[in-house]
């Protein structure tokens, strides 16, 4: 909204400053600083007033040390997350880009699942809280508004190079060919709405969807909006959930979150201009330099919430918080085609997963062949492994964060081996 304000101030008036507003890094700071700000100053009496309505964390004891003294610690505080992305986003953000639209969404809708989920757990008395099919049939209605916009809507397209013999046929195509140098070398582009991403050791890093469907012969290009489909739902339902296994211990979710979330601000910024983007050889997405607005409120956010929920936790995210932010990493990097690269930035999300799959799959099989059920972890998720080893808390949530970086780094990394 305030974009809008003073970029109407500028052209109008010409008010000295007020074109500050057109610079994307400028917001993105101002996006950080608010979010902090929403989520320290307001995150207290919002942390008060659950404490007042006797919002509590009901814990089961699982014989970890400390554990119990948990037990009535505020939760639902992923309120606080949500509130601390969508204010800066709404002042700060382009409004009608289809990116931050879509992000808007996302953050609301699983925002909002999360929070039936707590209110059923807490107000309801109810354990269990929001049946699981439930929550995967909100998972995969968001991801079928995702892929189907990202498929369809004319404003979501990539830019890629036209070599010369194809220049002249492809100008008297819809889609018009744009032209620049390369130092001493012509390069000729266009803008197309396509199903490429990005993925790491392969040719030029680019992969595109359709190619899963080879084998079907000609004509398989037809099907690829299935194919994405079936990614885009997998990787937003992955992530989601390991966001929400990961939020065991204090600080982990929140911190781990924020490291994604900073890597995912770089490559949204470069990825969105057009000049850095040309400079790595790394695609280029027109209009997707707006996502690092919601990218800054979202590190603000998590990094404003982790005053409160580090250890000691004075509040808990619930899945109010866990589910949102899970949702909103998984479709931040599908919007700037680096879905394929989740497994790896997301390391830690994907590590506790499988911990417990591993877990629950072996106790399973185990019992069923031996009548005995065995482990492979002293506890799943890998957290409560390291609980039960003796690690302190804020030991295991610091390495955690260690190896989140490396990940972080390693994920730059990639988009230069191909």
């Amino acid at each position: 909204m305030l974009y809008y304000l003073f970029n109407y101030l500028n052209k109008n008036y010409n008010i000295p400053g007020a074109g500050v507003f057109q610079y994307i890094t400028f917001r993105m700071a101002m996006a950080v600083i608010t979010s902090l700000l929403v989520t320290t100053v307001y995150g207290r009496r919002l942390i008060d007033y659950l404490r007042f309505k006797q919002v509590g964390e009901t814990v089961r004891n699982l014989g970890l040390e400390g554990q119990m003294q948990k037990s009535g610690t505020p939760t639902m505080g992923g309120i606080i997350i949500i509130l601390g992305i969508l204010i800066p986003t709404l002042l700060f953000a382009k409004l009608d880009n289809i990116y931050v639209i879509m992000m808007l969404v996302t953050t609301v809708w699983l925002g909002g699942i999360g929070f039936l989920d707590d209110y059923i757990k807490v107000f309801k008395k109810n354990k269990e809280g929001l049946a699981g099919r439930f929550k995967i049939t909100g998972q995969v209605g968001l991801a079928l508004f995702i892929g189907f916009t990202m498929y369809s809507n004319k404003d979501i397209i990539i830019r890629q190079e036209v070599k010369l013999p194809e220049v002249k046929s492809q100008q008297l195509a819809d889609v018009p060919v744009n032209f620049h140098m390369r130092g001493n070398m012509p390069v000729y582009t266009q803008d197309i709405r396509s199903t490429k991403t990005t993925m790491p050791f392969y040719k030029n890093n680019e992969f595109d969807y359709a190619k899963v469907l080879k084998f079907l012969g000609p004509g398989y290009e037809r099907y690829s909006l299935l194919v994405f489909m079936f990614f885009v739902i997998i990787i937003i339902t992955a992530v989601s959930n390991g966001a929400n296994i990961t939020d065991g211990i204090d600080g982990l979710a929140t911190g781990t979150s924020a490291i994604i979330g900073i890597t995912l601000a770089i490559l949204a910024y470069v990825s969105g201009n057009t000049v850095i983007a040309d400079y790595l050889n790394i695609m280029y997405i027109p209009n997707s330099g707006e996502l690092v607005i919601f990218a800054g409120a979202f590190v603000g956010a998590c990094v404003g919430f982790l005053w409160y929920n580090s250890f000691p936790a004075q509040v808990f995210m619930g899945d109010t918080g866990s589910l949102a932010i899970g949702g909103i990493i998984a479709v931040f990097a599908i919007m700037i085609r680096k879905e394929l690269m989740v497994p790896l930035l997301c390391g830690i999300f994907l590590v506790e997963n499988l911990s417990v799959i591993v877990q629950v799959s072996w106790f399973k099989y185990t019992r069923n062949r031996f009548g005995t059920g065995r482990r492979v972890f002293l506890m799943a998720p890998l957290h409560h492994h390291y609980q039960k080893k003796g690690f302190h808390e804020a030991k295991i949530v610091t390495r955690f964060w260690i190896i989140g970086i490396l990940l972080a780094i390693v994920t730059f990394v990639t988009l230069k081996l191909r």
